[in-house]
């Protein structure tokens, strides 16, 4: 088969980025022609599709290119015309590159199929949080409260495109632009399906992992601290979780960094050690030595790969009740506790700690259910239905 990807950037730039470039890796391994489209960025990997893109956006550009800019209209349907593929699979297109790639796709009786990332057909601004608490005001038809609460960056223009471009790539147009939705989560597919769009198109399909690069896992012997993984943003719930830590006595790795880091440190005991960002093999080193994981989110997470990471390198976690996290974590693999709850979050870590897990075993389940091999068969028979 000839396939299309299509995500605004094409470096390892967070979830959506991997899952594309993953995606890319594997249908070639498996014998179809691969194309690319996204946005010209000073970051993005060499493409051999690159001479088809946009331009990087310029800020008069945030004005025009939501809406389907004739730049990026020329140039995927130039792609289209002489690569003429059989599927289009989107990924994250909005603002950057836009949906008119779907409406271009679908006129040209191309099959349009489109992995969800995050909650951006539902909510203007992407992920459901409005002045610091989780929000669907946005996920019925009209999207105005995006405007009444400058919900984008603070900034009354930026929310103003945002409410116009969710206007114009309404659930009835994106509907009839696709032929498939992929969602990582039930808990998207189903809050897609209760607010407009086609409940028959969602298809439940968890993201993969190229389980070739985990090395040696489901290690039995296991160092004395917990760890956290990700990025340190509010949303995340890092400062409940070193509320959590600071009662008790166990030791707490937290790898990442982010905007509210150095308030973190500031609320942190002495038992809580940061270690920075860290690569993949850093962070596989702290996981896969670590009793569990926790992910103490208090947004809507989707499928985070953390998770996945965490569960196929045999480390248990402690995921709170909220989006897609717990479909991921079962009684064999870990606990979950209330989303924003320190106390809860205290009485599970303490639970957490005196549990033995079978770590090879969730090791060996983990990679069987989130593959690529196990990937491929389901996406591939989407593509062909």
């Amino acid at each position: 088969m000839k396939i299309v990807l299509v995500n605004k950037f094409y470096y390892r730039r967070g979830g959506d980025c991997t899952y594309t470039m993953h995606l890319e890796r594997l249908l070639k391994a498996n014998g179809h022609e691969v194309a690319l489209y996204a946005m010209s960025y000073p970051e993005n990997d060499p493409s051999e599709w690159s001479a088809y893109w946009p331009t990087n956006m310029r800020k008069v550009d945030a004005l025009v290119r939501p809406f389907g800019a004739l730049q990026v209209r020329k140039g995927f349907l130039r792609l289209l015309k002489e690569f003429k593929p059989d599927v289009v699979h989107l990924n994250n297109i909005h603002t950057q590159i836009s949906p008119v790639v779907a409406e271009i796709a679908h006129r040209e009786g191309i099959k349009v199929i489109w992995t969800l990332h995050d909650y951006k057909l539902l909510c203007p601004r992407y992920d459901c949080r409005c002045q610091g608490t989780n929000c669907e005001r946005c996920f019925r038809g009209d999207k105005r409260d995006c405007v009444t609460y400058n919900c984008i960056k603070g900034s009354r223009l930026a929310s103003l495109i945002g409410y116009f471009e969710a206007v114009k790539w309404n659930a009835k147009r994106l509907n009839a632009y696709t032929d498939s939705f992929i969602c990582p989560s039930r808990f998207l597919g189903m809050k897609m399906a209760e607010h407009g769009f086609d409940r028959d198109k969602m298809v439940v399909l968890n993201n993969f992992l190229d389980t070739r690069n985990l090395g040696a896992v489901g290690k039995e012997e296991r160092e004395d601290y917990y760890c956290y993984v990700g990025r340190l943003t509010p949303e995340k719930g890092v400062a409940t979780l070193i509320k959590a830590a600071n009662r008790l006595n166990h030791p707490l790795i937290i790898a990442g960094d982010g905007p509210i880091a150095n308030e973190l440190r500031a609320l942190a005991g002495d038992h809580v050690r940061f270690v920075g960002q860290c690569g993949w093999e850093e962070v596989k080193r702290w996981v896969s030595h670590a009793r569990f994981l926790v992910i103490p989110s208090e947004w809507y997470e989707n499928n985070p790969f953390s998770v996945i990471e965490s569960l196929c390198l045999g480390t248990p976690v402690l995921g709170a009740a909220i989006g897609g996290i717990p479909e991921l974590i079962d009684e064999a693999t870990g606990m979950t506790f209330e989303s924003g709850d320190a106390s809860d979050l205290e009485r599970k870590i303490a639970q957490m700690w005196e549990r033995t897990f079978p770590y090879s075993e969730i090791s060996q389940s983990a990679q069987a259910r989130f593959s690529a091999e196990q990937y491929y068969k389901q996406i591939i028979n989407l593509y062909q239905a």
